[in-house]
């Protein structure tokens, strides 16, 4: 069984939107604006790429990160790594070429059994609302999550409101860095 891992820039109030800069968003950057910027903070970015197998986003993320990360050379690893685009509404014609294997996945049951396949971890990149719905079917393993000393307000949120059973959190590794941000890696307990 393959281990879905969400990673994300959250803000402390939960917010994940925009914190690169896309347009939109009243705080977008809020990841680099008056942010000090410390190294070893972003350590486990470079890490998710050695470990993963391949990459996983929803149809937003991927529309936003396709024409830009597969020629940046921050994002190499994933270039020729297998990624997956859950969407209901994406066709094979507005995939991009030259960005490795993309398959479309078009439900949650698409990924359920994507993750029943052999191969090593998935990385979830961006996808708020997918991830909303990911954690809520109880599909995603590990978080790894930066934390930003910031309070938000509005945005989209990592987790959705959706009233559930409390799902546990195990706390496998975590710091925190001078600027205030705090790595935060939790396996789901089941």
């Amino acid at each position: 069984m393959r281990t879905l891992i969400s990673t994300a820039f959250v803000s402390l109030d939960g917010v994940v939107e925009a914190p690169g800069g896309e347009p939109g968003y009243r705080n977008s950057g809020w990841t680099f604006k008056d942010m000090e910027f410390v190294p070893e903070a972003f350590e486990i970015k470079g890490r998710e790429q050695q470990e993963a197998a391949a990459m996983m986003m929803g149809r937003v993320s991927y529309e936003a990160f396709s024409p830009v990360w597969p020629d940046m050379a921050d994002f190499a690893d994933y270039k020729a790594m297998p990624k997956y685009v859950v969407s209901t509404t994406l066709t094979e014609s507005d995939l991009v070429s030259g960005w490795g294997e993309t398959t479309i996945l078009r439900s949650l049951d698409d990924v359920a059994a994507l993750k029943e396949t052999e191969g090593g971890p998935i990385i979830i990149h961006g996808s708020a609302t997918l991830n909303q719905n990911l954690s809520d079917a109880g599909l995603i393993d590990r978080y790894h999550l930066l934390v930003f000393p910031l309070l938000l307000g509005a945005g989209k949120r990592l987790f959705s409101s959706t009233d559930k059973d409390t799902q546990k959190l195990k706390l496998v590794e975590h710091e925190a860095y001078s600027n205030g941000l705090q790595k935060n890696v939790f396996d789901v307990i089941r």
